[in-house]
This record gives C-alpha cells, structure tokens and sequence, in this order.
C-alpha cells in the first residue's frame, strides 16, 4: 500500500517540497506537467495540485498526507493533523501601507480599508488588538489596491519584500510567520503509519543536516582538551594521530548557527587548517 502526499504543483512551495522528496532519496518524475506520479524507490505516490487544495484533498482521504505553508491552514482550517514543520518556505502576513503614508502605530489602522486574501487570519490578528477596521477579500493582485483606490492598506504574504517595494509600500505590521508543513489525515492504518514513520524519519535527517557541519582541523596534541571544548558535537569529537607526531586530526558536528564563533575560538586555541563539509543527511 502506497502513502499518498500532495505537493504544490507551482509556486512558492513547489520547488522546496521536490527538493526535500529527493534529498530523502525518492526519486520521482514530474515533467511535462504531471499531475500524479510514483516514487521509484519508496512506496509514495504523489499528486501535485494547487495549494488551497491541498488540505482539503488530505482531509478528504484522496491523499494521506500532503505539504503546504501554515498560512493556507490558518486561513481555512480543516480536520488534519500538523505532523512537523519543514523549515522551508518561509514567509510573513503582513501588513502594509503606501510609503507616503505616516505611520505611527496599529491604532492608525482603525477604520480603515484593508485589502487581502487572507481576512480569516487578519480578522482574528485585529479582534486580538481590539481594533475595527473593514477588510475586503481580495484573490489576487492585492498589492494594486491602494495605487487604484480600492484600500488604504494590505495584508499579504511577504518573502523578500520586493513585490511590496515596487508597488509603493512599505510593511508596518507582521500579522503572521509561516512556512511549509506536512499535515495527514486522521485515522491511518498502521500500514501507512509506518510508511509516514519512515518518510519522517529520512525528512528529519535530511533537515538536521542541514542545519549543521562536519569540521576538520589540525591540533597540537597539548591543545585537544581545550579544543574539545569549543567543539559543541552530538558528542566527544573524534581525534585521530597525524602521521607527524604531537599532531592529531579533529573532526566533529558542530551547528551553522555557531560556526563563524566556533571557527573564532578554534583558531585562537591553535587549530589549523581548518575544513567545513556540507552534511547530506544524519541520522540520530
């Protein structure tokens, strides 16, 4: 029995969701505008769909469980469970107003026209600071309202900012932070709960690789104690004896939120030649 997930088939998330499938080590095709296909190497079977699709089809049963940014749960929730966050897909509901605009404060937005395609979520933002204002639901294109009358502000989903910045507005207000989730639907039998297992397990390694970095370096042997201190790894690091003696090899995980400091400290107790490697998956 195959799982079942639903990916975006274009946009924001599209792109992140394959790659993450293929660093895991399904491979798949989805050329030629493929709606639905099957992984060659792992029982999964994947339909790409539009993302305001996507919950309702897991919800549904016609996929088990499926990729898709918070926002869009947020705004239209439906009977799925949240199983992990990605760590892709980053973006932020914002909101924003004409940069000619003096802006001074959320109280400024009182009685004000905001445009948006999210009123559920920014609704709820403003009943959570007790301010009125009158929201109109916009699909698409909400950027132009205020240029065209329509709105004197927006809320939309912002990644760079340079969508908003070429259409005369500037963010004042971050409403929400989201990115990509794997969501399933309620009662899977143990068959697709292990196969769910297995698909979580390769996703964790995948993003605890890359969140960190196998380092090398060379040592004196009187400074491995003080080395090994700065190293912060899963564990002791590992040394092994250079083929000049007094010197050893040090190789240890260390963060990449750490690393410039850690490579700082290293080098002040007297590691050299210093080596950093991308890490592909690791397995705890």
């Amino acid at each position: 029995m195959k799982l079942k997930i639903a990916l975006q088939k274009s946009g924001k998330l599209a792109e992140g969701s394959t790659a993450l499938l293929r660093k895991c080590g399904i491979g798949f095709s989805n050329g030629l505008g493929k709606l639905r296909t099957e992984a060659a190497d792992f029982p999964l079977e994947i339909f790409f769909l539009r993302d305001d699709d996507i919950p309702n089809y897991v919800a549904d049963g016609v996929a088990d469980v499926g990729i898709v940014g918070e926002n869009v749960i947020a705004e239209d929730p439906k009977p799925v469970e949240t199983i992990d966050r990605l760590g892709f897909g980053h973006c932020r509901l914002s909101i924003a107003v004409p940069k000619g605009i003096e802006y001074n404060g959320i109280s400024d937005l009182r009685g004000k026209r905001i445009a948006t395609s999210y009123p559920k979520i920014l609704a709820e933002f403003f009943t959570s600071r007790s301010i009125t204002a009158d929201i109109h639901m916009i699909s698409g294109s909400v950027e132009i309202a205020p240029s065209i009358g329509l709105a004197d502000a927006v809320c939309d989903l912002v990644s760079s900012g340079s969508t908003l910045f070429s259409n005369g507005l500037r963010e004042v207000e971050t409403v929400m932070n989201s990115e990509a989730v794997l969501i399933a639907r309620t009662g899977l039998n143990s068959e697709l709960s292990e196969t769910l297992n297995r698909l979580l397990f390769r996703i964790r390694s995948v993003n605890a690789a890359s969140q960190n970095k196998y380092i090398l370096l060379n040592a004196p042997v009187e400074k491995v104690n003080e080395i090994s201190a700065i190293l912060p790894g899963m564990k002791s690091p590992t040394v092994v004896p250079l083929a000049e003696n007094g010197w050893v090899s040090v190789h240890s995980v260390i963060s990449q939120h750490d690393f410039w400091n850690v490579v700082d400290n290293l080098k002040r107790a007297g590691a050299e030649g210093i080596l950093v490697l991308s890490i592909d998956q690791m397995i705890r």
